[in-house]
C-alpha cells in the first residue's frame, strides 16, 4: 500500500508538472504593444521620427481561426516585390522594424504583424507554427491581392517567427524565398534543452507529459512542430541565419535545418559574436550584405 500511494503521488506530481510546463509554453507572458514600442525606441532599433514618417496602412485581417490579425503595411508604389516579417515569442511587430530598411532600400513592400496571441492580434495561445503558419498563409494571400498576381513574395522570421516562416513555406508554394533568423529545428529538442538549462530538470518524462497536456490545451503536441522535417518540403531558396553565441536556441539547431533542406537552394550565415536574435544588431553591415547577395543570387531582385 505505501508503494502504491507513493506511485500515485509521483504520478500526480508528474501530471501537474507537465501541465505547468505546457501552460507556460503555450500561454507565454507577453510584452504589451506600447511597451515593445518604447523598448525598441530606447534601444535605437526603432527611430520614432522615421517610423512615423513612413506611409503605412493598418491591417486588420480575419485569421482562418476566427480572431483578428493586426499589422502595418508599408507600400512601395510600383513595386511587385513584398516581404512579410514574423517576430519572436512574447514580443510584437515592433521587433521586426529593425530589419525593414534592408528590404525597403531594395524596393520591397513590407508587412509586419502581431503573431497570434501577441500584440493586438487575437488568439488564445501560442503554438510555434502549428496554427500560426495558416495565419501567415492568409497574410500572403492578402499581400498578393494587394500587389497583384505577379507579386514576388518572401518571408523573414526571427526566432519563433522564423520557425513559423519555415513551416508556412513548406505548405505554400507561392513563397519565393525565406530568411530564417535563429529558428528552432525541433520543438521537443528545444524544450528539452530549456528545461535542463532553466530548471535543472530531466527532459524525460516531463517533456512527453507536457506535450500530452499541450494536446489537451491547444490540440498541438510538441512533436507536431519540427521545422527540420518541414524544410524538406521547401523548394524555394532559404537563408538560414543564427548567432554564433546563441545559448537560447542552440546554434546546432540551425545546422540541422540547413542539412535537412535537401530540395532547392540553401545558404547558411552564422553571425559572429551574436547572441539570440542579435545577428543583425551586432553585424549590421555584413547581415545586410548577406541578405542582399542572397536575394540577388536567386533572382529576387
Amino acid at each position: 500500500m505505501p508503494f502504491l500511494i507513493a506511485a500515485l503521488v509521483l504520478l500526480l506530481l508528474l501530471l501537474l508538472g507537465g501541465l505547468y510546463f505546457a501552460y507556460i509554453v503555450t500561454f507565454p507572458k507577453c510584452f504589451g504593444f506600447e511597451e515593445t514600442y518604447e523598448i525598441e525606441k530606447a534601444s535605437g532599433k526603432l527611430v520614432e521620427a522615421d517610423f512615423q514618417r513612413m506611409e503605412k496602412e493598418i491591417l486588420r485581417l480575419p485569421s482562418p481561426y476566427g480572431y483578428e490579425l493586426h499589422g502595418y503595411y508599408f507600400p512601395v508604389p510600383g513595386s511587385k516585390r513584398g516581404v512579410i516579417f514574423s517576430h519572436g515569442i512574447t514580443y510584437t511587430l515592433f521587433g521586426s522594424v529593425k530589419y525593414m530598411k534592408i528590404f525597403r532600400d531594395l524596393g520591397f513592400n513590407v508587412l509586419i504583424y502581431d503573431l497570434r496571441n501577441h500584440g493586438k492580434s487575437g488568439g488564445r495561445n501560442s503554438t510555434f507554427g502549428y496554427y500560426e503558419r495558416y495565419d501567415l498563409q492568409a497574410l500572403t494571400t492578402w499581400m498578393i491581392e494587394k500587389i497583384g498576381p505577379d507579386a514576388v513574395i518572401g518571408t523573414h522570421g526571427e526566432s519563433m517567427g522564423a520557425g513559423i516562416s519555415l513551416m508556412h513555406a513548406a505548405l505554400d508554394a507561392r513563397i519565393r524565398f525565406v530568411v530564417s533568423d535563429c529558428s528552432y529545428s525541433d520543438l521537443p529538442d528545444l524544450l528539452s534543452y530549456r528545461i535542463q538549462q532553466d530548471y535543472h530538470l530531466p527532459a524525460f518524462p516531463l517533456i512527453p507529459t507536457a506535450s500530452l497536456m499541450s494536446k489537451l490545451l491547444t490540440s498541438m503536441r510538441f512533436e507536431d512542430v519540427r521545422p527540420a522535417q518541414e524544410v524538406q518540403k521547401i523548394s524555394a531558396p532559404v537563408l538560414f541565419i543564427h548567432g554564433a553565441e546563441d545559448d537560447f536556441i542552440p546554434t546546432r539547431q540551425v545546422h540541422a535545418l540547413y542539412e535537412n533542406k535537401t530540395h532547392g537552394p540553401r545558404q547558411l550565415y552564422v553571425a559572429p559574436n551574436a547572441a539570440h536574435a542579435e545577428s543583425f544588431w551586432t553585424n549590421q553591415e555584413e547581415y545586410t550584405r548577406v541578405v542582399t547577395r542572397f536575394l540577388m543570387e536567386h533572382q529576387i531582385l
